[in-house]
């Protein structure tokens, strides 16, 4: 069996106008008349993907991607972060939901994508038909500091040393302090060195055995600009969540069935995460594979998301 599908073509495309001046760009793909499903992006700030298509049975799925605020087509853009939250994001959703007819749907998401499925799910659990995750990230103080404070520094020392590089001495202490600092500067050299750095070392840690490709392509300055600033204003805010809040409210996605997909050796988002999570959400599924990272490319990682949207398809 394939990992992915053929490569499936949008059939529909527009914009929802939220009412508080951000105009969201929507695509559908796949059967309209099809079991309902919302593909949520990483980032924040990546965009759809057309890929992102591919994990589904078009003849079988009503395939529904959103660009989420200030990221791809919808505007404004990340240059403006009025408007901008974890909350905002999900009320977003739920208009679309109620514009598109959709009773419930599943809900597909990775990394910060599962953060946004997660806090979609335990605030309207009865939209909700069946969720997937990969490379579970809840935004909790201990994954912060993991990530962007040292942790995986020690995986990854010379990356976390061009990491540190744009930052003046007084701002390594807290590197992500640091760089809400240097993206909000008034030069945009500055800014544009500090995106760069932030957005590289994620494509330098990415996958399980460091590519060149996805340093390249997170290395891009009119992506990395984006990247960098979303995810900057997100984290420095937690997410505008309580530390722990979507591991603690786990249960209200009781009988909501679950599958997450997680790689052993992902340095981005530990397996930790994933499995407490589990443990929190009862009747969840949680398939840890051995040879995987962070990346969706990463072994096995395809085939596991095909299987859990085929498992998922009636």
């Amino acid at each position: 069996m394939d990992e992915l599908y053929p490569p499936i073509p949008p059939r529909a495309e527009g914009f929802l106008d939220t009412g508080d001046g951000h105009r969201i760009r929507c695509q559908e793909a796949g059967n309209p008349a099809g079991k309902p499903v919302v593909v949520l992006h990483g980032g924040p700030g990546s965009g759809i993907a057309p890929m992102a298509r591919r994990h589904f049975d078009p003849a079988v799925y009503r395939i529904v991607l959103f660009d989420q605020r200030g990221s791809g087509q919808s505007t404004p853009g990340a240059d403006d972060l009025g408007a901008n939250t974890l909350w905002h994001l999900v009320a977003d959703m739920e208009l679309l939901r109620e514009r598109l007819g959709i009773e419930r749907w599943q809900l597909f998401g990775g990394s910060w994508g599962a953060t946004l499925a997660l806090a979609y799910a335990e605030t309207h659990p009865s939209r909700v038909s069946e969720i997937i995750l990969r490379g579970v990230f809840t935004v909790r103080q201990s994954e912060l500091d993991w990530i962007y404070r040292g942790g995986a520094a020690h995986l990854f020392p010379r990356e976390w040393e061009a990491f540190l590089a744009p930052l003046p001495a007084p701002l390594r202490d807290d590197p992500l302090a640091g760089y809400a600092v240097l993206l909000d500067d008034s030069a945009e050299e500055v800014r544009h060195r500090a995106a760069v750095a932030w957005s590289t070392w994620e494509g330098a840690t990415v996958s399980v055995q460091p590519q060149e490709s996805f340093v390249r392509q997170y290395a891009e300055p009119a992506f990395a600009l984006t990247f960098a600033r979303l995810a900057v204003h997100y984290f420095t805010h937690g997410a505008w969540l309580d530390d722990g809040q979507l591991i603690r409210d786990a249960a209200k996605l009781a009988g909501i069935p679950g599958m997450i997909v997680q790689g052993r050796y992902d340095t981005v988002c530990p397996p930790v995460t994933a499995y407490e999570l589990h443990r929190a959400w009862p009747g969840s599924e949680l398939k840890l594979l051995e040879g995987a990272g962070h990346a969706v490319t990463d072994p096995g990682v395809l085939a596991a998301l095909r299987a859990a949207t085929d498992s998922f398809r009636t």
